[in-house]
Order: C-alpha cells, then sequence, then structure tokens
C-alpha cells in the first residue's frame, strides 16, 4: 500500500553532496530535524555506504536515498526493498527504466509495514533541450517530464522528481496527491551553479512542489542554521 503523501514537517531536503560520512555528519551537527530532511546521492553513498544513512536515521532527519535505481526489473525491485530496510523516508528510480521496472519497485514496497515514498526521475534539471537530442531524445525537456510523469503515475508510483517550472503543469494533470520534488532550487541571490533550470523557493511551492532540494546555498555556507531558517519563513508566505 503506498504511503499517504503528507507534507507535514519540513519541505527543505538539504542535499549532502559530501565527499565522506565525517564531513556530511558535521554537517547535521549545525542543523536540525525540524527544519530540513536530507539527501544522500551517489557520493556520499559511494564513499560511506549504508553506514551513513542508518546514522543519519538514528539522528532522528528523515533520509531521501537518491541513488535513480535503472536497471532490470528484478535488480531494481532488490535494490529498493534494501533500501527500504535502511529506514529511509524516500528512494527513487529513473523513468526512462520502463514501465515493468517502475512496477516491479513498487510492488518490492508494498508490504513493508514503514513503506518509503517511491519517486520517479524524470529530466535532470541540469539537462536542455541540446543534452536531450544528443542522447537521442527529440523532444524538449518539459514535453519529456510530461510523459515520463504520465508513465510513472500509470506505474503507481508515489510522484516525481521535476523542475519547478513543470510543477502548476503536473499538479494540474496528476492531483495533489501526486508528490512533486524539486531540485534545482536556488534562494534569491543565489549561484545557478550547474542548473540549467531553476527557481525560488517560495515559487517553487506557489506552483505546486511539494519539496525542495537544495544544496550547495546550504550546505557552503558559514551559517546554515540561519539559512534554512530563512528559506523555512519565507515559505510560511505559501
Amino acid at each position: 500500500m503506498s504511503p499517504v503523501l503528507s507534507v507535514a514537517g519540513p519541505r527543505v531536503i538539504v542535499a549532502l553532496d559530501f565527499p565522506t560520512a565525517s564531513e556530511a555528519l558535521a554537517f547535521t551537527a549545525r542543523v536540525t530535524p525540524k527544519q530540513c530532511r536530507l539527501k544522500v546521492g551517489f557520493e556520499l553513498f559511494t564513499s560511506a555506504g549504508p553506514a551513513v544513512v542508518e546514522e543519519l536515521v538514528k539522528k532522528g532527519f528523515d533520509v531521501f536515498l537518491d541513488l535513480k535505481y535503472h536497471d532490470i526489473p528484478h535488480t531494481v525491485a532488490s535494490a529498493c526493498a534494501a533500501a527500504a530496510h535502511l529506514g529511509v523516508w524516500m528512494l527513487n528510480v529513473h523513468a526512462l527504466g520502463g514501465r515493468r521496472m517502475l512496477i516491479a519497485a513498487r510492488e518490492s514496497l508494498e508490504k513493508m509495514e514503514h513503506r518509503p515514498l517511491l519517486i520517479g526521475v524524470t529530466v535532470l534539471t541540469s539537462h536542455s533541450a541540446r543534452d536531450l537530442g544528443e542522447i537521442g531524445l527529440p523532444e524538449d525537456p518539459e514535453a519529456q517530464v510530461t510523459r515520463l510523469a504520465r508513465l510513472v503515475k500509470e506505474a503507481g508510483i508515489d510522484g516525481v522528481v521535476c523542475s519547478a517550472r513543470e510543477a502548476a503543469r503536473l499538479r494540474t494533470e496528476h492531483g495533489e496527491g501526486f508528490c512533486l520534488v524539486t531540485p534545482g532550487i536556488r534562494p534569491t541571490g543565489s549561484d545557478r551553479g550547474d542548473q540549467e533550470r531553476v527557481v525560488t523557493p517560495l515559487d517553487a511551492i506557489r506552483q505546486g512542489a511539494h519539496y525542495l532540494v537544495i544544496g550547495r546555498p546550504i550546505t557552503q555556507t558559514p551559517d546554515p542554521f540561519s539559512v534554512l531558517m530563512n528559506i523555512n519563513q519565507e515559505l510560511l508566505l505559501s
């Protein structure tokens, strides 16, 4: 059974893009679970393994395991089940894996007592139309997102990772119960970094996003606690 989507609690997911567990854990000592959730991606997971995820969960943080599983259905299903046993709050698979893979991933979690949210990745926010064309996907990013989000919904997945620029359209098409997780968020005045399609936190929420993934504007600041406090106060205006 799919978990009931609730946006109670922090809307900000901080991307722990650190090379080591010690650096990631040092950062978490400067923020609180009431302020944010945390995302563990490829770099940190490859360096530190499942142990860092379990440690973050023990500290009371909701953890989004961002490994974008994309393989044959059986392999992805097994990986999703293993991730769920770590106690993660959310995990993701890549929608380009296709319908059978998406369904297998969902089914691997259905009987679990504490089932994490399962999210499909559509188009990376670093991808432009030119990037997609070079890998044989002729549609523009927004058209790809629309098509893949529809596939994700049909497969019974809880929602998608998408740019906030697509959030309003996806919210209208799929309803309030379809979870939208939006990377590429930059607080006003922040550097764009390597993101092509970015918006501010308040704009993202107003366009229909449930959760906002923010990395360097928080993790590379001298006072992440204050930055999070300011973002959370801004979101109260939504």
